[in-house]
C-alpha cells in the first residue's frame, strides 16, 4: 500500500489544501496539534519573528498560557515545527525506499519526484527551511540546530542510496543531487526558472547516469 506524505510545509493541511474549511477541520485537532496548526500557517505566510505568542493563541483559539503548557517558549516551538517539516522529508526517504526494494536508482529518482511535486507550494510560500534560516541567524537556536542535524541525517541517507547504486562517487553524486534539488527550491521560491519541475527531474537522472548507475538493475546480494 502507498504511504501518504504530505509536503513539507504542510503536515497539517496548511499549505497544500483550501483554507475555506479550516476551521472546522482545526476544531477537531487535539490541543497540541491545534497550536502548531496555527504556529505554521502563521510563521509561513508572515515569518518566523514577526509572529507573537498572542497571535498563535487567537488563531489556535486558546490562550498564551496553554501554549506554555504545550511549549515551554516560542524558540521550542518554532523548533518542533521544524520537527515536523523535517518528518516530512524523511517520510519520502522511507516511502520511496519501501516502493522500490532492491533498486536504489529508482529510490532516487523518486525522491527528486517528491520535490518536484512539492514545488507548486513552495512557489506560494517559500521553503520552510530556507526561510527559517533566514530569520535565524544564531546557530545555537533549536530551531536551527534541528535544520542542520536534518540536512546532515537527509545527507547520510541519499549518499547511502549513490553508495547502494553503484556509484564510484557517492559522496559527490549525493552533492550534487544535493545541489539541484535545494537550488530547484530556491529557483521556484524566487521565480526565476520555469518548469522548475521537469528540469530538475532531467539533471538528477543525467547525474545518476553520468555517475555509472545501472539501469534500474537491482545489486546482486552480497556473501
Amino acid at each position: 500500500m502507498r504511504q501518504e506524505v504530505s509536503h513539507p510545509g504542510g503536515r497539517y493541511g496548511a499549505a497544500t489544501a483550501s483554507t475555506a474549511g479550516r476551521p472546522s477541520r482545526v476544531a477537531k485537532l487535539p490541543p497540541r496539534e491545534r497550536i502548531l496548526d496555527a504556529a505554521e500557517e502563521l510563521f509561513q505566510s508572515e515569518g518566523i519573528r514577526r509572529v507573537s505568542v498572542q497571535a498563535i493563541a487567537e488563531k489556535a483559539a486558546t490562550t498564551k498560557m496553554a501554549i506554555y503548557r504545550h511549549f515551554e517558549t516560542k524558540d521550542a516551538l518554532v523548533a518542533e515545527w521544524m520537527r515536523i517539516v523535517a518528518a516530512g522529508y524523511q517520510a519520502a526517504f522511507d516511502r520511496v525506499q519501501s516502493e522500490h526494494p532492491g533498486r536504489p536508482r529508482e529510490q532516487i529518482m523518486g525522491l527528486a519526484r517528491f520535490i518536484a511535486e512539492g514545488l507548486p507550494v513552495i512557489s506560494h510560500r517559500g521553503c520552510p527551511f530556507i526561510n527559517s534560516l533566514a530569520e535565524l541567524p544564531d546557530r545555537s537556536h533549536p530551531a536551527r540546530q534541528v535544520i542542520e542535524e536534518h540536512k546532515a541525517h537527509q545527507t547520510r541517507r541519499l549518499v547511502g542510496m549513490c553508495a547502494e547504486a553503484g556509484l564510484p562517487d557517492p559522496e559527490q553524486a549525493a552533492a550534487e543531487i544535493t545541489f539541484v534539488l535545494e537550488g530547484a527550491q530556491v529557483s521556484t521560491q524566487n521565480g526565476s526558472i520555469d518548469r522548475a519541475g521537469a528540469r530538475l527531474m532531467s539533471i538528477v537522472e543525467g547525474i545518476v547516469d553520468r555517475h555509472g548507475s545501472p539501469l534500474d538493475a537491482p545489486r546482486p546480494a552480497v556473501g
